[in-house]
């Protein structure tokens, strides 16, 4: 189920498109700002770093050190996108309010003015509750079905209606999802190359050189602060998500239960 939905999240348009474009940042970043010569000794950046300079210790990260400042990237990307069309879903105002405002509605029987403060809340809990309401007043005039049909005709259209618009405020959270879990892992790999490769030059050198070993062990961790900070970042902003997309369904839900328990309540 989760690999099909990340799937489906990287055929979408933008991401084909933010993707490679961050990932071709990164390693300008990498590349230009981070190994600037002016970051190194001697202007060489194959030369330590400067002292206290951390753009050149987290260049010296070696090559993984881009592809987590991509991912990076693509957590902070990728939340701003979700934090927007989650808004937009929510509509306008105060969904609580809104929700008790149709309910009072309903038990007046003002239909119509519940369908007018839809328009005017829009998002997706004003778009089920309007197709609930439109299929309430459609039931309404339908003299063909008895009472217990139309009322599992009116719950039918509001989960249907449900069914489409939750895709749209679960999308990308998968990739969220993804980079939260390899990140670290991206991290540790940088590490564990880091090390390899300091343990390698100083056994090269012959005589210990714990200055040397002691930068090369730095420098190769900084991919483990990389890696969990962008984890931790990904988790943070993943469980807000979802925690926003379980008020907005709660709230769909008391709404359609509503607009059903008043419909069943009603005469033929």
């Amino acid at each position: 189920m989760k690999k099909n939905s990340l799937l489906d999240s990287l055929k979408s348009t933008f991401v084909a498109i933010i993707i490679p474009l961050e990932i071709l940042v990164s390693f300008l970043i990498y590349k230009i700002i981070l190994g600037n010569p002016n970051n190194f000794q001697g202007g060489d950046p194959a030369n330590h770093p400067l002292p206290g300079n951390y753009l050149g210790i987290v260049y010296k990260g070696g090559i993984i050190v881009p592809l987590l400042i991509s991912l990076l990237l693509m957590v902070l990307t990728f939340s701003l996108e979700r934090l927007l069309i989650i808004g937009r879903a929510k509509g306008k105002g105060n969904v609580k309010n809104f929700v008790r405002l149709i309910r009072h509605l309903l038990s007046q029987q003002q239909i119509d003015k519940a369908m007018q403060e839809c328009d005017v809340q829009r998002g997706s809990i004003a778009n089920v509750v309007k197709a609930g309401l439109l299929k309430y007043k459609e039931m309404e005039k339908n003299h063909s079905l008895d009472h217990d049909n139309k009322i599992v005709a009116i719950q039918k259209d509001i989960e249907e209606t449900t069914q489409l618009e939750m895709p749209m405020l679960e999308k990308n959270l998968v990739i969220i999802a993804t980079i939260a879990s390899i990140a670290t892992l991206m991290g540790l790999l940088g590490t564990v190359l880091g090390m390899i490769k300091a343990f390698a030059a100083l056994a090269t050198a012959g005589a210990p050189d714990a200055v040397a070993l002691a930068n090369g062990i730095s420098e190769a961790l900084i991919n483990t602060a990389l890696g969990i900070g962008t984890s931790a970042l990904a988790i943070v902003f993943y469980n807000y998500f979802t925690s926003r997309i379980d008020h907005l369904t709660y709230n769909i839900d008391e709404a359609g239960y509503s607009i059903v328990q008043t419909f069943a309540a009603s005469k033929n």
